[in-house]
């Protein structure tokens, strides 16, 4: 599976189930198993089979062994002088810019040690300068995690909170027991989960791309940017990227309308970081 036609009402896009015109969202799986038709490659396929039956969903499937992600040596280059100057010179930028093109991303991962894969986990140890650096605002991300025993809803939870901090909204993932052989029963209640949230999933799809940011979302982002401010210089890419954005003067990372209540609230936030700022700096 790359891409699937939908069916076409003239227009050149897809007839919605109600019949309404909907522009066509690319979706893109990154899966952290090696093993291409076990249960983590197998139930994705099945979610992405899912979620292009609504007609307006083209699907793409990504082995990450498929490429060369080498391991972080934790040189903070990324963080401090920018990414483009990271020593590895691997296919972390082709991945990053598959997520680019993408209006939304499945992490998915078999349980390995209580933990997402080692290819998973060594991928997204090269997007931690996208921690600091947020940049997928107005994608959407979701998980499904293969587990056999136990461990799967802490990985759940965990790829739920990655896909927040890197910028994604965040449709709740799930996690699958698929202890082998799989009985009927367990393949049937496999097969409700997964369109159970191939339904949350695609509605969140149709939703507008940039919503109001929550009260912890918009202290996050104020108090951040104010110790960014107050902390660094022109010479770290943090702050270069902050002032870039525009974010030292916004509201939030991106366009949006905050109410009297949240307005204030951000002008709290903001106090309390440069406060908190002024603390740490000051003379003991």
């Amino acid at each position: 599976m790359t891409e699937q036609t939908a069916p076409q009402n003239g227009s050149g896009l897809p007839s919605g189930r109600a019949g309404r015109v909907r522009p066509m969202k690319k979706v893109t799986a990154l899966v952290g198993s090696p093993h291409k038709g076990g249960a983590t490659h197998t139930a994705a396929r099945r979610f992405l089979e899912d979620l292009e039956s609504f007609g307006d969903v083209q699907a793409e499937i990504v082995v990450l062994s498929d490429y060369n992600i080498g391991i972080c040596r934790g040189c903070k280059t990324c963080f401090e002088r920018g990414e483009e100057r990271c020593p590895l010179k691997d296919d972390r930028d082709v991945l990053i810019e598959k997520i680019t093109a993408s209006d939304a991303i499945v992490f998915a991962s078999p349980n390995y040690s209580f933990q997402v894969s080692a290819v998973m986990k060594i991928f997204l140890d090269r997007l931690g300068f996208l921690f600091h650096r947020p940049r997928f605002h107005g994608k959407t991300s979701t998980s499904i995690v293969a587990f056999g025993i136990f461990g799967g809803r802490k990985i759940v939870k965990y790829l739920n909170f990655v896909g927040g901090g890197l910028g994604f909204k965040v449709v709740k993932g799930s996690y699958l027991r698929t202890l082998e052989p799989m009985t009927e029963k367990a393949q049937q209640k496999l097969e409700r989960t997964l369109a159970k949230q191939s339904r949350r999933f695609h509605a969140q799809l149709l939703r507008p791309a940039y919503a109001a940011p929550s009260l912890v979302g918009l202290m996050a982002f104020r108090i951040s940017r104010t110790k960014i401010n107050l902390m660094l210089g022109e010479s770290n890419r943090d702050f270069v990227y902050y002032r870039d954005q525009g974010w030292f003067e916004s509201e939030y990372y991106y366009p949006t309308h905050l109410g009297p209540f949240k307005k204030a609230a951000g002008a709290v936030f903001d106090w309390v970081g440069a406060r908190g700022q002024a603390r740490v700096s000051s003379p003991q």
